[in-house]
């Protein structure tokens, strides 16, 4: 039997875009990944008549309804209350979700007041969901056939409890595995690697072959469906074999989250070490860097030369050159790439320098104008971007360059 999956989300920060609902994000992944179906995502506020109609329209297309939020002890967490009724299950009382709740309180040191023993009271007959991560247990019960499972809405409480409790009470509905291999696309739009793949995509069924547009790359996701997860990598492993035949080295990862995911380990194994010199982009490659682990042992530092003066005087850039072609040019990247190399004592070096918007610059050159330079011991190579006129988000264009520059890095060290 194939199940459908409804996510119902509660609370009304989420609504107001105070909160951003990462628990539908990361439970619809983990779901997939038990052969689990999520055909629909619902937000709901802490509003019990339209919690209520939520859940009854949820009870008539799905038979796995999850619930995130509103498990609290304030008087706006209403979910048990409004699902038990919904089912016509009454709540009782749970002494041991007492217990829980006060060792919880005392192990924090804090006090705990009276309202928070309202977390003990759950639907009649149901499973307990313990919470070792909070004070909110959570539950599952199954009336005419209509699984439900509710969990609390902080992500630090929510993923940990559905991975560790309610995992082995939805393990008893799953036939099979969904299981997904993603590769990363630089250098490709979606719609360039669409039209590529089109004809392979639409004579696929299992595995599906999917693009799916990131910030400034793409994101290619081969999913099989199989009795074990063992099968399932059997199933792709062909069709990523043609893939990559396809793309070549537009392809820089597979199962990574990012460029610098990549090229930390490859400057790692390469025994190579890296500098930026960074004008647009504000040192965000640097930073992009230093959030992957072990990036101590590649990078040697920094230069964050927002001002003329900086890439004169630290960077060894011509004054000159800076006076008669301004910032933004070719072979300002250049210099500030071989003087980073220079300063820092680096075997390469990326730079960038350029506009980021949302005006031009004094010298009129264009929002999205960005040169990338990298320094390496056989020389300097300069590339020009064009990435966006005046309506390209300021941030777009300094994501933009820094992929660029990271792929730089990257493809100098695959050679």
């Amino acid at each position: 039997m194939e199940h459908q999956v409804e996510l119902l989300a509660v609370g009304t920060e989420l609504l107001l875009g105070n909160t951003l609902n990462t628990d539908a994000r990361d439970l619809s992944r983990l779901l997939s990944g038990m052969g689990l179906n999520v055909y629909h995502h619902t937000v709901v506020g802490d509003n019990p008549g339209r919690l209520a109609q939520a859940v009854e329209i949820a009870r008539s297309r799905a038979d796995v309804i999850i619930t995130t939020g509103g498990l609290g002890p304030t008087c706006d967490d209403l979910t048990k209350k409004v699902v038990a009724q919904a089912f016509g299950l009454p709540l009782e009382y749970h002494p041991e979700c007492e217990e829980s709740i006060r060792a919880y309180f005392a192990k924090s040191g804090r006090e705990m007041t009276e309202n928070n023993l309202q977390q003990a009271y759950l639907p009649q007959g149901c499973t307990v969901l313990e919470n070792h991560w909070g004070t909110a247990p959570g539950c599952a019960f199954c009336v005419d056939g209509v699984h439900v499972v509710m969990l609390p809405g902080p992500p630090r409480e929510c993923i940990p409890m559905f991975r560790e409790q309610a995992v082995p009470y939805l393990s008893q509905l799953t036939q099979g595995v969904i299981h997904s291999r993603t590769l990363r696309i630089f250098g490709l739009g979606e719609s360039g690697v669409e039209q590529l793949l089109r004809d392979k995509m639409n004579a696929l069924t299992n595995p599906t072959l999917a693009p799916y547009a990131k910030e400034g790359e793409v994101e290619l996701r081969i999913t099989a469906k199989a009795d074990t997860v063992e099968q399932a990598q059997a199933m792709i492993a062909p069709v990523e074999q043609e893939v990559r035949a396809m793309l070549g080295d537009q392809i820089y990862g597979a199962d990574v989250s990012s460029l610098e995911e990549v090229v930390v380990p490859l400057l790692a194994r390469k025994g190579l070490t890296l500098g930026t010199a960074e004008s647009c982009t504000g040192g965000l490659i640097a930073k992009r860097i230093t959030d992957v682990p072990g990036s101590s042992a590649v990078l040697r530092g920094g230069v964050v030369s927002y001002t003329n003066a900086v890439k004169s005087n630290v960077l060894g850039v011509s004054q000159e050159l800076l006076d008669s072609q301004g910032a933004v040019c070719g072979e300002v990247a250049r210099q500030m790439a071989l003087g980073a190399r220079e300063v820092l004592g680096c075997d390469l070096a990326v730079s960038t320098t350029g506009v980021a918007g949302p005006d031009s610059d004094d010298w009129g050159n264009p929002v999205g104008l960005v040169y990338v330079a990298l320094a390496t011991p056989q020389g300097c190579q300069v590339v020009e971007l064009h990435l966006g006129g005046a309506a390209q988000r300021r941030d777009r264009v300094r994501t933009l360059a820094a992929n660029h520059a990271l792929d730089l890095v990257r493809r100098y060290c695959e050679k």
